[in-house]
Protein backbone atom coordinates (compact mmCIF):
# COMPACT_ATOMS: atom_id res chain seq x y z
CA UNK A 1 0.00 0.00 0.00
CA UNK A 2 2.88 2.38 0.57
CA UNK A 3 4.16 1.61 -3.30
CA UNK A 4 0.93 3.03 -4.13
CA UNK A 5 -1.06 -0.32 -4.68
CA UNK A 6 -4.65 -0.28 -4.36
CA UNK A 7 -6.39 -2.42 -1.86
CA UNK A 8 -8.63 -3.73 -4.92
CA UNK A 9 -5.33 -5.63 -5.80
CA UNK A 10 -4.80 -7.86 -3.22
CA UNK A 11 -8.50 -9.08 -3.03
CA UNK A 12 -8.50 -12.83 -2.98
CA UNK A 13 -4.07 -13.38 -2.69
CA UNK A 14 -1.97 -14.77 -0.07
CA UNK A 15 -2.94 -11.46 2.27
CA UNK A 16 -6.95 -11.72 2.28
CA UNK A 17 -8.10 -13.55 5.26
CA UNK A 18 -10.99 -14.01 3.61
CA UNK A 19 -9.62 -15.74 0.49
CA UNK A 20 -6.86 -17.75 2.82
CA UNK A 21 -9.71 -18.98 5.40
CA UNK A 22 -11.69 -20.07 2.25
CA UNK A 23 -8.51 -22.35 0.98
CA UNK A 24 -7.95 -24.00 4.40
CA UNK A 25 -8.96 -28.15 3.92
CA UNK A 26 -11.49 -29.69 5.87
CA UNK A 27 -8.46 -32.31 6.05
CA UNK A 28 -6.57 -29.64 8.02
CA UNK A 29 -9.02 -28.32 10.23
CA UNK A 30 -9.87 -31.67 11.69
CA UNK A 31 -6.39 -32.77 11.66
CA UNK A 32 -5.11 -29.56 13.33
CA UNK A 33 -2.30 -29.16 10.81
CA UNK A 34 -1.43 -25.80 11.41
CA UNK A 35 1.24 -26.08 9.14
CA UNK A 36 -0.89 -25.80 6.24
CA UNK A 37 -2.02 -22.20 7.48
CA UNK A 38 0.30 -18.63 6.38
CA UNK A 39 0.19 -17.23 9.57
CA UNK A 40 3.07 -15.64 8.55
CA UNK A 41 1.05 -13.25 6.66
CA UNK A 42 -0.91 -11.57 9.12
CA UNK A 43 0.19 -9.35 12.10
CA UNK A 44 1.36 -11.66 15.04
CA UNK A 45 -0.09 -14.61 13.30
CA UNK A 46 3.15 -16.88 14.84
CA UNK A 47 1.95 -15.62 18.47
CA UNK A 48 -1.61 -17.21 17.84
CA UNK A 49 -0.19 -20.20 16.14
CA UNK A 50 2.12 -20.95 19.42
CA UNK A 51 -1.28 -19.88 21.28
CA UNK A 52 -3.31 -22.42 19.56
CA UNK A 53 -0.60 -25.54 19.15
CA UNK A 54 -0.46 -24.96 23.52
CA UNK A 55 -3.89 -25.30 23.64
CA UNK A 56 -4.32 -27.82 21.43
CA UNK A 57 -1.83 -30.33 22.94
CA UNK A 58 -2.56 -29.32 26.46
CA UNK A 59 1.25 -28.56 27.25
CA UNK A 60 2.36 -26.83 30.97
CA UNK A 61 -1.01 -26.32 33.50
CA UNK A 62 -0.08 -22.93 33.61
CA UNK A 63 -0.12 -22.21 29.72
CA UNK A 64 -3.65 -23.05 28.01
CA UNK A 65 -2.62 -20.49 25.80
CA UNK A 66 -6.69 -18.70 26.25
CA UNK A 67 -6.59 -15.07 25.67
CA UNK A 68 -4.05 -14.49 22.75
CA UNK A 69 -7.07 -14.56 19.98
CA UNK A 70 -9.34 -12.09 22.62
CA UNK A 71 -6.49 -10.13 23.66
CA UNK A 72 -5.64 -9.43 19.86
CA UNK A 73 -9.10 -8.39 19.45
CA UNK A 74 -9.55 -6.49 22.09
CA UNK A 75 -6.47 -4.60 20.71
CA UNK A 76 -8.30 -4.44 17.13
CA UNK A 77 -5.65 -6.81 15.84
CA UNK A 78 -8.31 -9.58 14.23
CA UNK A 79 -7.22 -10.37 11.30
CA UNK A 80 -4.52 -13.22 12.35
CA UNK A 81 -6.59 -14.66 15.13
CA UNK A 82 -9.55 -15.36 12.60
CA UNK A 83 -7.14 -17.88 11.32
CA UNK A 84 -7.77 -19.87 14.76
CA UNK A 85 -11.38 -19.36 14.49
CA UNK A 86 -11.55 -23.17 13.22
CA UNK A 87 -9.41 -24.63 15.18
CA UNK A 88 -10.60 -23.39 18.39
CA UNK A 89 -14.24 -24.61 17.38
CA UNK A 90 -12.91 -28.17 17.29
CA UNK A 91 -11.21 -28.08 20.15
CA UNK A 92 -14.22 -26.57 22.15
CA UNK A 93 -16.64 -29.56 20.37
CA UNK A 94 -13.98 -32.05 21.81
CA UNK A 95 -15.41 -33.40 25.20
CA UNK A 96 -12.71 -34.69 26.41
CA UNK A 97 -10.86 -31.40 25.96
CA UNK A 98 -10.30 -29.85 29.39
CA UNK A 99 -10.38 -25.84 28.33
CA UNK A 100 -13.20 -26.60 25.63
CA UNK A 101 -15.29 -23.74 27.24
CA UNK A 102 -12.11 -21.68 27.45
CA UNK A 103 -11.49 -21.98 23.57
CA UNK A 104 -15.10 -21.56 23.03
CA UNK A 105 -15.03 -17.85 24.58
CA UNK A 106 -12.65 -17.03 22.10
CA UNK A 107 -14.15 -18.15 18.73
CA UNK A 108 -16.87 -15.38 18.09
CA UNK A 109 -14.03 -12.26 19.69
CA UNK A 110 -12.67 -11.62 15.43
CA UNK A 111 -16.40 -11.60 14.37
CA UNK A 112 -17.17 -8.82 16.30
CA UNK A 113 -15.63 -5.02 15.78
CA UNK A 114 -14.22 -3.62 19.11
CA UNK A 115 -16.69 -1.16 20.25
CA UNK A 116 -15.46 1.22 23.49
CA UNK A 117 -18.36 3.96 25.24
CA UNK A 118 -21.68 3.33 26.56
CA UNK A 119 -23.91 1.20 24.53
CA UNK A 120 -27.32 1.98 23.93
CA UNK A 121 -30.06 0.79 22.30
CA UNK A 122 -28.94 1.81 18.84
CA UNK A 123 -25.67 0.04 19.45
CA UNK A 124 -26.37 -3.24 21.66
CA UNK A 125 -26.11 -6.05 20.13
CA UNK A 126 -24.76 -5.04 17.00
CA UNK A 127 -21.51 -6.38 15.43
CA UNK A 128 -20.15 -3.15 14.72
CA UNK A 129 -21.39 0.20 16.51
CA UNK A 130 -19.94 2.34 13.66
CA UNK A 131 -20.04 3.00 10.52
CA UNK A 132 -17.07 4.63 8.25
CA UNK A 133 -18.52 5.73 5.19
CA UNK A 134 -16.99 4.78 1.94
CA UNK A 135 -13.65 3.31 3.80
CA UNK A 136 -12.78 -0.44 3.58
CA UNK A 137 -16.64 -1.43 2.98
CA UNK A 138 -17.90 0.83 5.76
CA UNK A 139 -15.52 -0.94 8.53
CA UNK A 140 -12.64 0.98 8.79
CA UNK A 141 -9.04 -0.26 9.37
CA UNK A 142 -7.54 -2.28 12.45
CA UNK A 143 -4.47 -0.42 14.18
CA UNK A 144 -2.26 -2.37 12.28
CA UNK A 145 -4.11 -0.75 9.08
CA UNK A 146 -5.39 -3.90 7.93
CA UNK A 147 -8.87 -4.16 6.65
CA UNK A 148 -11.48 -4.63 9.66
CA UNK A 149 -14.27 -5.74 7.29
CA UNK A 150 -11.86 -8.28 6.21
CA UNK A 151 -11.43 -10.22 9.39
CA UNK A 152 -15.00 -10.23 10.81
CA UNK A 153 -16.24 -11.10 7.10
CA UNK A 154 -13.95 -14.23 7.44
CA UNK A 155 -14.38 -14.71 10.94
CA UNK A 156 -18.50 -15.03 10.46
CA UNK A 157 -17.56 -17.28 7.69
CA UNK A 158 -15.80 -19.70 9.62
CA UNK A 159 -18.49 -19.74 12.23
CA UNK A 160 -20.67 -20.04 9.10
CA UNK A 161 -18.89 -23.28 7.91
CA UNK A 162 -18.89 -24.82 11.57
CA UNK A 163 -22.54 -24.60 12.10
CA UNK A 164 -23.36 -28.03 12.40
CA UNK A 165 -20.25 -28.63 14.70
CA UNK A 166 -21.90 -25.68 17.19
CA UNK A 167 -25.50 -26.39 17.37
CA UNK A 168 -24.94 -29.82 19.28
CA UNK A 169 -22.76 -27.20 21.83
CA UNK A 170 -26.00 -25.87 22.49
CA UNK A 171 -27.20 -28.69 24.72
CA UNK A 172 -23.69 -29.81 25.59
CA UNK A 173 -24.09 -30.55 30.02
CA UNK A 174 -21.95 -27.71 31.13
CA UNK A 175 -23.79 -24.66 30.70
CA UNK A 176 -21.11 -22.18 30.19
CA UNK A 177 -20.24 -24.22 26.90
CA UNK A 178 -24.34 -23.83 25.83
CA UNK A 179 -24.04 -19.98 26.65
CA UNK A 180 -20.64 -19.49 24.73
CA UNK A 181 -21.67 -21.75 22.09
CA UNK A 182 -24.83 -19.72 21.37
CA UNK A 183 -23.22 -16.15 21.49
CA UNK A 184 -20.98 -17.50 18.43
CA UNK A 185 -24.04 -19.10 16.68
CA UNK A 186 -25.09 -15.41 17.20
CA UNK A 187 -22.50 -13.88 14.91
CA UNK A 188 -23.47 -16.83 11.69
CA UNK A 189 -25.34 -16.21 8.53
CA UNK A 190 -28.79 -17.25 9.08
CA UNK A 191 -30.31 -15.80 6.05
CA UNK A 192 -33.18 -18.98 6.79
CA UNK A 193 -33.34 -18.44 10.50
CA UNK A 194 -31.77 -22.23 10.98
CA UNK A 195 -29.91 -20.76 13.66
CA UNK A 196 -32.43 -18.80 15.00
CA UNK A 197 -34.77 -22.14 15.38
CA UNK A 198 -31.94 -24.13 17.38
CA UNK A 199 -31.85 -21.25 19.98
CA UNK A 200 -35.45 -21.39 20.48
CA UNK A 201 -36.22 -24.83 19.87
CA UNK A 202 -33.23 -25.25 23.08
CA UNK A 203 -35.10 -22.73 24.87
CA UNK A 204 -38.14 -24.84 25.28
CA UNK A 205 -35.63 -27.59 27.11
CA UNK A 206 -33.25 -24.78 28.98
CA UNK A 207 -34.19 -24.82 33.01
CA UNK A 208 -31.11 -22.49 33.91
CA UNK A 209 -31.95 -19.29 33.68
CA UNK A 210 -28.81 -17.35 32.91
CA UNK A 211 -28.61 -19.61 29.65
CA UNK A 212 -32.75 -18.90 29.07
CA UNK A 213 -31.45 -15.37 29.45
CA UNK A 214 -28.20 -15.90 26.92
CA UNK A 215 -30.48 -17.35 24.60
CA UNK A 216 -32.74 -14.72 24.30
CA UNK A 217 -29.88 -12.40 23.86
CA UNK A 218 -28.44 -14.02 20.84
CA UNK A 219 -31.54 -14.77 18.97
CA UNK A 220 -31.76 -11.08 19.36
CA UNK A 221 -28.55 -10.12 17.77
CA UNK A 222 -28.93 -12.51 14.96
CA UNK A 223 -31.98 -10.93 13.96
CA UNK A 224 -30.34 -7.78 14.12
CA UNK A 225 -27.83 -9.31 12.11
CA UNK A 226 -30.34 -11.04 9.52
CA UNK A 227 -32.91 -8.62 9.49
CA UNK A 228 -36.67 -8.78 7.12
CA UNK A 229 -35.15 -8.25 3.68
CA UNK A 230 -36.96 -5.87 2.05
CA UNK A 231 -36.58 -3.29 4.61
CA UNK A 232 -32.65 -3.84 4.64
CA UNK A 233 -32.91 -2.98 1.15
CA UNK A 234 -34.49 0.26 1.99
CA UNK A 235 -32.32 1.34 4.74
CA UNK A 236 -29.53 0.55 2.44
CA UNK A 237 -30.66 3.06 -0.12
CA UNK A 238 -31.24 5.29 2.96
CA UNK A 239 -27.41 5.46 3.79
CA UNK A 240 -26.01 5.46 0.28
CA UNK A 241 -28.57 8.60 -0.72
CA UNK A 242 -26.39 11.83 -0.21
CA UNK A 243 -29.71 13.73 -0.42
CA UNK A 244 -30.70 12.53 3.02
CA UNK A 245 -29.27 14.22 6.38
CA UNK A 246 -26.33 12.96 7.80
CA UNK A 247 -28.26 11.97 10.75
CA UNK A 248 -31.02 9.91 8.63
CA UNK A 249 -27.82 8.37 6.94
CA UNK A 250 -26.01 7.04 10.23
CA UNK A 251 -28.95 6.07 11.56
CA UNK A 252 -29.90 3.39 8.48
CA UNK A 253 -26.04 2.67 8.45
CA UNK A 254 -26.03 1.16 12.19
CA UNK A 255 -29.67 0.44 12.88
CA UNK A 256 -31.13 -3.18 11.74
CA UNK A 257 -34.98 -3.34 10.94
CA UNK A 258 -35.51 -7.44 12.52
CA UNK A 259 -37.99 -9.96 11.68
CA UNK A 260 -40.79 -8.78 13.21
CA UNK A 261 -42.21 -12.20 14.36
CA UNK A 262 -39.03 -12.53 16.52
CA UNK A 263 -39.54 -9.04 17.77
CA UNK A 264 -43.08 -10.14 18.71
CA UNK A 265 -42.15 -12.97 20.15
CA UNK A 266 -39.49 -11.47 22.26
CA UNK A 267 -41.32 -8.51 23.71
CA UNK A 268 -44.31 -11.26 24.66
CA UNK A 269 -41.27 -13.14 26.55
CA UNK A 270 -40.49 -10.17 28.71
CA UNK A 271 -44.24 -9.36 29.58
CA UNK A 272 -44.61 -13.11 30.81
CA UNK A 273 -44.45 -13.32 34.59
CA UNK A 274 -44.13 -16.80 34.20
CA UNK A 275 -40.65 -16.62 32.56
CA UNK A 276 -37.57 -16.05 35.47
CA UNK A 277 -36.52 -12.39 36.06
CA UNK A 278 -33.10 -13.14 34.01
CA UNK A 279 -35.07 -14.11 31.01
CA UNK A 280 -37.72 -10.98 31.07
CA UNK A 281 -35.00 -8.66 31.45
CA UNK A 282 -33.03 -10.01 28.82
CA UNK A 283 -36.06 -9.53 27.05
CA UNK A 284 -36.95 -6.48 27.48
CA UNK A 285 -32.82 -5.50 26.03
CA UNK A 286 -33.40 -7.76 23.12
CA UNK A 287 -37.08 -6.09 22.25
CA UNK A 288 -35.68 -2.52 22.72
CA UNK A 289 -32.55 -3.31 20.39
CA UNK A 290 -34.42 -4.66 17.98
CA UNK A 291 -37.27 -1.84 17.59
CA UNK A 292 -37.14 1.90 17.15
CA UNK A 293 -40.75 1.96 19.08
CA UNK A 294 -40.46 4.06 22.64
CA UNK A 295 -39.77 1.78 25.47
CA UNK A 296 -44.03 1.31 26.95
CA UNK A 297 -44.59 2.12 30.55
CA UNK A 298 -45.04 -1.54 31.05
CA UNK A 299 -41.13 -2.07 29.90
CA UNK A 300 -39.94 0.35 32.15
CA UNK A 301 -41.71 -0.48 35.49
CA UNK A 302 -40.27 -4.10 34.68
CA UNK A 303 -36.66 -3.22 33.66
CA UNK A 304 -37.15 -1.24 37.14
CA UNK A 305 -38.17 -4.04 39.26
CA UNK A 306 -35.36 -6.67 37.63
CA UNK A 307 -32.72 -4.03 37.95
CA UNK A 308 -30.92 -6.23 40.53
CA UNK A 309 -30.65 -9.11 38.22
CA UNK A 310 -27.59 -10.20 37.00
CA UNK A 311 -26.89 -10.94 33.47
CA UNK A 312 -23.08 -10.18 33.50
CA UNK A 313 -22.04 -13.24 32.30
CA UNK A 314 -24.89 -14.31 29.81
CA UNK A 315 -24.25 -10.95 27.87
CA UNK A 316 -22.00 -11.14 24.56
CA UNK A 317 -18.48 -9.77 24.51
Amino acid sequence: MADGAKLSSFVGGPFDVRAVMADIRPEAKDGFLLGEVPWEHFPQGSDVREALDLLHTGDSPGRTGTGVVSGLCANDMRAAAVLAVPFLIRIAADTRHRHRAQALAEVSCPARACYFGVASRDQLLLHRAKTYDNLYDGYGVEVTGYPAGWSIAAARAAITADIAILRPLLDDPDPTVRIRAAYVLATAADPERGVRAAFRSRLAAEQDPIVRAALVLATAESTRAHPHPATTDWIGELWRDRTQAPEVRLAAATRAHPHPATTDWIGELWRDRTQAPEVRLAAAIGWLCLTDEPAPDDLRATVDDLGSVSLVIAVPR
